[in-house]
C-alpha cells in the first residue's frame, strides 16, 4: 500500500491511497487448467484519525486490479498521524501509518 496525505490551501487534508491487490471476480478461469479463480477482492477500506473513523468504503469484486482512492477529508492538521488500512474477502488486511505534510 502506498499513500500521499497533504493538507491543501483549503484546509482539508488530500488522501490519494494505492492498494496492490489483485482484486480477482471469482468469473475466471484459469487458462492452463480450466479451472475457475476464486474471487478474491478488498471489501472494506477505512480511514482513522486520532481513534475516529473518518471515511469507510464498501467494495465489491467490479473494482479493478491494484485500486486507487482519492478522497479529502476535513480536521487533521500538518504532522497528524492517519491510519489506512484495508480488509479483504479472504481475510488479508493491510495497514499503513501516514503523516499530514
Amino acid at each position: 500500500m502506498k499513500s500521499k496525505v497533504k493538507l491543501t490551501s483549503e484546509g482539508s487534508v488530500h488522501v490519494k491511497l494505492l492498494i496492490k491487490h489483485p482484486m480477482e471476480t471469482g468469473q475466471r478461469k484459469d487458462r492452463k487448467t480450466g479451472e475457475p479463480i476464486p474471487a478474491h477482492f478488498v471489501e472494506v477500506v477505512t480511514c482513522e484519525w486520532q481513534g475516529k473513523e473518518m471515511i469507510r468504503a464498501h467494495w465489491g469484486p467490479a473494482i479493478s486490479k491494484n485500486p486507487y482512492l482519492s478522497f479529502k477529508i476535513m480536521g487533521p492538521q500538518a504532522g497528524d498521524m492517519l491510519t489506512l488500512r484495508w480488509l479483504d474477502n479472504q481475510g488479508e488486511s493491510g495497514e499503513q501509518q501516514a503523516q499530514v505534510s
